[in-house]
């Protein structure tokens, strides 16, 4: 698997590297967000990107901001010396996947990675009656993480988007908390749960309004959760 990581500081992209190709991963350097940019332009095959947010020339921000509105699917964790609930919720709006403070210790930011990169895989494979879900105007296909309107419009979601859509209309009627999403799809414990959970539902719900003309596929129930009705 190919990964992208920019970052100003060199120190911090050689550390990443050297822990990230002990793992096996292919590692492709930028240090600054236009580098990025070009990066991501000469060759989207990258599995995932670790962008800082605070980087010349083009911000993280502004780097993943270009990649989702160019429809970019590729799962984005940032990074930041920044630890503020706000500027966790702005990279995330921005359609970041997850977040990491700096000083980070290496092995959660690996952690992390395999945690986004065996979500991002999980629905790949072998077929099975219950890998091709119907939600109201929506088709949902497991194996090839693809969804599509009825009328044949397809939806880029990114994989913590997918994850969400996917685990609430597998069961449909059941609300799920917020942090019971998180805790299925991201796999991991977190202060801020609820509001990450908030940025991505909001995020995949807009796609969804934008392609089937403002349907609400995924519901609230204030005060509990979401849902996805049979």
């Amino acid at each position: 698997m190919r990964i992208l990581v920019a970052d100003d500081d060199r120190e911090i992209v050689d550390l990443l590297n050297i822990y990230l190709k002990n793992e096996g991963y292919e590692v492709v350097k930028a240090f600054n967000g236009e580098e990025a940019l070009n990066q991501l332009e000469a060759s989207q095959e990258f599995d995932l990107v670790i962008l800082d947010v605070m980087m010349p020339k083009v911000t993280g921000l502004e780097v993943v901001e270009v990649m989702r509105e160019k429809d970019m699917g590729i799962p984005v964790i940032m990074v930041s010396a920044k630890s503020a609930d706000h500027e966790k919720i702005e990279g995330l709006f921005a359609g970041a996947d997850d977040y990491v403070t700096k000083p980070f210790n290496p092995l959660e930011v690996m952690a992390r990675v395999k945690s986004i990169l065996r979500r991002q895989h999980s629905y790949s494979g072998m077929e099975t009656p219950g890998d091709t879900i119907e939600v109201g105007p929506l088709v949902i296909r497991r194996d090839s993480h693809e969804v599509r309107t009825d009328s044949g419009v397809e939806i880029q979601l990114t994989a913590l988007e997918f994850g969400i859509l996917y685990l609430l209309s597998s069961n449909p009627n059941r609300v799920f908390s917020a942090d019971e999403i998180f805790e299925e799809v991201w796999n991991q414990e977190s202060v801020v749960s609820a509001k990450t959970v908030m940025v991505h539902v909001s995020h995949l719900r807009d796609k969804i309004a934008q392609a089937t003309g403002g349907d609400k596929v995924v519901q609230t129930v204030w005060g509990v959760g979401y849902k996805v009705e049979r």
